[in-house]
């Protein structure tokens, strides 16, 4: 059960002996228990015996000092910000920082926003981790990569369309998306395609891929696509849906299913009939999109588990010297609803 520490305010941290005095064991004991060391048979009396001593005196173990003693530090460093629009769902990451926790490493989040792939990788650099997991706008050069190697990190594993010399590589190709999308809508028979192109800075290489898969996914099928720029705001839908006839088109990808959602609201607030006259697809299949009527035809993202990649990073750690890896991480399935 857990108490508040009785160390008085204005002492110095307890320290392992602290721990070993009260617990009666040796201090290389209190280290086996507190650090998990399977090599070492403790007596699970005892384990509980440490865990209690450090808990009552409010120690835990010195990060920096474990760091030294094993010659690298447990730190995991990934982008501060998610990427909006991104495929990858939040569960993704909670489960992937969460596995990560579980094998003893410490996740932080750290140095993405307004950098690019290269500062990025200065800015973690400092930080001495021991992995770093890179995607999208963040992906560091072979520079970056060598850079954040020479600082000591064991595994650095790039995200997105294109491997990175020295990386371990998960293919997250954007495109595939937007080609999804627009394949779906030619097979419903439409030929005149708006691809909407967020106007936030956060999209901007999600919704360049996007739009390039969407293109080829037309080519040659006698299909046209249009980008449409459209920030995420009820005046900018609005100020779309209202130029919508004149632009002569029959269906629209939406980015993804909030950019969706949020056209179609200013369409149908045009008087434009979804999907009679103009078919609207999304992306990522959010639950709200399927409560909407019509319901919001979607591109479903089916990625590996977030446990698998914690698993990856966690390899690599132990086995630097090897070579690095290239997986698959996505694919990408239209899903079709009353929208299109």
């Amino acid at each position: 059960m857990s108490q508040t520490p009785r160390q008085p305010v204005g002492r110095s941290a307890p320290t392992s002996a602290d721990v070993a005095r009260l617990a009666g064991v040796s201090r290389a004991t209190v280290s086996y228990v507190l650090n998990n060391t399977a090599a070492v048979r403790i007596s699970e009396p005892t384990r509980l015996r440490v865990r209690a001593a450090a808990e009552e005196l409010g120690y835990v173990p010195h990060a920096a000092a474990r760091s030294l003693r094993a010659g690298h530090t447990r730190t995991v460093v990934m982008p501060s910000a998610r990427l909006p629009g991104g495929p990858l769902p939040v569960r993704f990451y909670d489960e992937f920082q969460s596995e990560l926790r579980r094998l003893e490493y410490t996740v932080v989040e750290y140095g993405g926003v307004g950098l690019d792939g290269d500062e990025a990788a200065r800015a973690w650099a400092e930080l001495r981790p021991v992995a770093v997991v890179c995607p999208g706008a963040t992906q560091p050069s072979a520079y970056g990569v060598s850079l954040l190697r020479r600082s000591g990190a064991r595994a650095v594993v790039t995200l997105g369309p294109h491997p990175t010399r020295g990386a371990h590589f998960l293919a997250l190709d954007e495109r595939r998306i937007g080609a999804a999308a627009v394949g779906h809508l030619i097979h419903r028979g439409r030929r005149a395609i708006g691809v909407v192109v967020p106007r936030e800075p956060g999209p901007k290489l999600c919704a360049e891929l996007r739009l390039e898969g969407a293109r080829a996914a037309a080519e040659g099928s006698g299909a046209r696509t249009v980008p449409l720029p459209m920030a995420y705001e009820e005046e900018s839908a609005a100020a779309l849906a209202a130029r919508w006839r004149a632009t002569g088109l029959d269906a629209v990808f939406a980015f993804d299913d909030a950019y969706a959602m949020l056209l179609m609201r200013a369409l149908q607030d045009e008087g434009v009939d979804v999907p009679r006259e103009t078919a609207v697809v999304g992306a990522g299949d959010l639950l709200l999109g399927r409560l909407l009527r019509p319901r919001l035809s979607t591109v479903r993202v089916d990625t590996v588990s977030g446990r698998r990649l914690a698993e990856l990073v966690d390899r690599v750690v132990r086995e630097p010297a090897a070579e690095p890896e290239h997986h698959d991480l996505m694919a990408a399935r239209a899903v079709h609803r009353e929208s299109s």
